[in-house]
């Protein structure tokens, strides 16, 4: 099993910060050969950026199952701090593709930077138990996403889809979503921030969600996904439209092992999740009884039409996200 080649990609759309260790990919909108179109002999080397979350993990599989190279592509992963971080890895070359929240690559596209969807990824749970959600302490008096107006609701980051689907939430409820204040936290700091009273609610994915609402005095507030957009894409793999107009059929390649990638990784979960020990240092045990994603590489393109909305509605992006143009046909 191959490890994970660590690094560590810098804020912003026009600078990036890269550590040793990062392999080069093909020169982004360097023209098809005619060795990387006909598939014939050698693989084609492609680095793909992931951030170390437990639902990357399908992307060893892939390579493990050997699904990549069965399409003719050698995957070398690269890990990122973050999708935003990665998008100026991807627009110059770094990185050929990369994984990360859609919501990332709108907000690239709204600023002109032009980045393409090639397929989906991860898609949060239409109905049931979600994999991310907003706990509270059973005394705060926080009942529903609407009693959260006036309150701090903390998240990863500001901006991204936590909030976004937080505000929405509230103001399905009846809530003035303007009134809801949100502040940024990692994820490993937010329960005991909550139970100290530095924080009133807190966004949380799996597998801290889970151990959240372990404790007796923590409540679940509800699941802002599914209050908003039910089946929300949680992440979605892109390219730069340079790499997607000049390495067609590399890109072509590369959707059809994914497709082949998520649908064995979904089939086999158990298969997937006892790659996380080694893949991102995670317990067994926990590893094992993990809530997942559901991995899926059709583009919803419905649920990211409505995103675009969401976004426009509460001011993150200036005007309706063209999916026309951003995902590749």
């Amino acid at each position: 099993m191959r490890n994970l080649r660590s690094a560590t990609v810098g804020l912003g759309l026009a600078a990036m910060l890269l550590l040793s260790g990062c392999g080069g990919g093909s020169p982004s909108g360097a023209a098809d050969t005619d060795s990387s179109a006909s598939g014939g002999g050698e693989l084609i080397p492609v680095t793909v950026g992931v951030l170390s979350i437990a639902p990357s993990v399908a992307m060893q599989y892939g390579i493990d199952e050997g699904i990549f190279e069965e399409h003719g592509l050698k995957v070398e992963l690269q890990t990122g701090q973050g999708g935003a971080a990665m998008l100026p890895a991807v627009s110059t070359g770094t990185m050929d593709f990369a994984v990360g929240n859609p919501l990332s690559v709108l907000t690239a596209a709204d600023k002109g930077l032009d980045m393409r969807i090639v397929t989906g990824y991860s898609n949060s749970k239409a109905e049931g138990d979600d994999i991310n959600g907003v706990v509270t302490r059973k005394d705060s008096g926080i009942d529903g996403f609407a009693d959260l107006a006036g309150k701090t609701t903390s998240v990863n980051a500001l901006k991204t889809q936590g909030d976004l689907t937080i505000m929405d939430a509230a103001a399905k409820e009846g809530a003035d979503a303007s009134k809801l204040k949100f502040n940024e936290m990692g994820f490993q700091d937010m329960e005991a921030q909550l139970e100290r009273g530095n924080t009133d609610a807190v966004w949380l994915p799996e597998p801290f969600l889970s151990r959240a609402l372990a404790d007796q005095d923590n409540k679940l507030v509800g699941y802002p996904n599914q209050a908003a957009i039910p089946g929300l894409p949680t992440m979605v793999t892109f390219t730069s439209g340079k790499y997607a107009d000049g390495k067609q059929a590399v890109v072509s390649k590369f959707r059809d092992a994914m497709e082949e990638t998520l649908s064995s990784a979904e089939e086999n979960q158990g298969d997937a999740k006892a790659l996380l020990p080694e893949f991102m240092g995670m317990d067994a045990k926990m590893a094992k009884g993990l809530k997942m994603e559901t991995w899926d590489a059709a583009v919803p393109k419905d649920q990211l039409e409505k995103l675009g909305e969401l976004t426009v509605e509460y001011g993150f992006l200036s005007k309706q996200p063209d999916l026309g143009k951003i995902v590749v046909p």
